[in-house]
């Protein structure tokens, strides 16, 4: 599995970034809502409430983005969809958004592409070298014994867990991962983060630093943008940090 970053940059960026990742996963939970208004029936909405919540999310907003989904609410319609290319080095990158304007999002993650000597490609042209997986990321605390954790996520149906010095990455398939999250929880665990996501299986690593330089630049841009919900990449070296 690709490293995702040490848990004190995963922390800064989230808190530098607050006001627009609400707007994000706000987005990603009316969309999710149009298919039904309880979780308990809406395993794609209860995904989302889930990681509105793990960044502290107000409960008022997490209702009204439910009551827009279900038409309780006036709101946008968005649509999902996603955008695959190469950045700088070489670096596939798959961008996953959530828009109400596809013209608009297009011209945006192009011009971003370019700005930072990147490539837009087709659909299908990156995502070869990504698999989807369920990705759970605990924080490693004196509190936490490595092998009851590992024991627990394993009898749930972990496939994977990767110890880092401050944290611990575990893989799950993806009709796994509920059952995973779920079990860890009742353990007593709390998550950084729990996702579904796109796992490289073929990893890059730049060697230029202008496109390390210009590929954190990038990904940074699109995730400034209000559209993009999440970037994945396949690239092996640290960024941004």
């Amino acid at each position: 599995m690709g490293r995702h970053g040490t848990i004190a940059g995963r922390k800064a960026a989230q808190d530098s970034k607050r006001a627009a990742v609400f707007t994000k996963y706000a987005r990603a939970i009316t969309v999710a809502a149009k298919a039904g208004g309880d979780p308990d029936y809406n395993i794609s909405l209860k995904h989302a409430i889930d990681k509105a919540k793990s960044i502290n999310m107000p409960n008022d907003n997490i209702a009204r983005a439910v009551k827009r989904g279900t038409g309780e609410l006036a709101g946008e319609t968005y649509e999902p969809g996603s955008f695959e290319g190469y950045g700088a080095g070489g670096v596939a990158v798959i961008v996953d958004i959530l828009t109400d304007n596809k013209n608009r999002t297009t011209s945006a993650i192009k011009h971003t592409f370019d700005r930072f000597g990147g490539n837009l490609g087709v659909p299908g042209c990156v995502s070869y070298m990504f698999e989807r997986k369920g990705v759970i990321i605990i924080e490693r605390t004196d509190a936490i014994n490595e092998d009851s954790l590992m024991e627990v996520a394993l009898e749930a149906g972990m496939e994977d867990m990767v110890a880092y010095d401050d944290s611990f990455e575990i893989s799950t398939a993806t009709d796994d991962f509920d059952s995973v999250v779920d079990a860890l929880k009742e353990a007593g665990y709390e998550f950084v983060e729990a996702d579904i996501e796109y796992v490289p299986s073929i990893e890059n690593a730049p060697e230029s630093p202008s496109d390390i330089k210009n590929l954190t630049r990038m990904i940074d841009a699109l995730e400034e943008n209000d559209d993009v919900q999440k970037v994945y990449t396949n690239c092996s070296v640290e960024l941004g940090e």
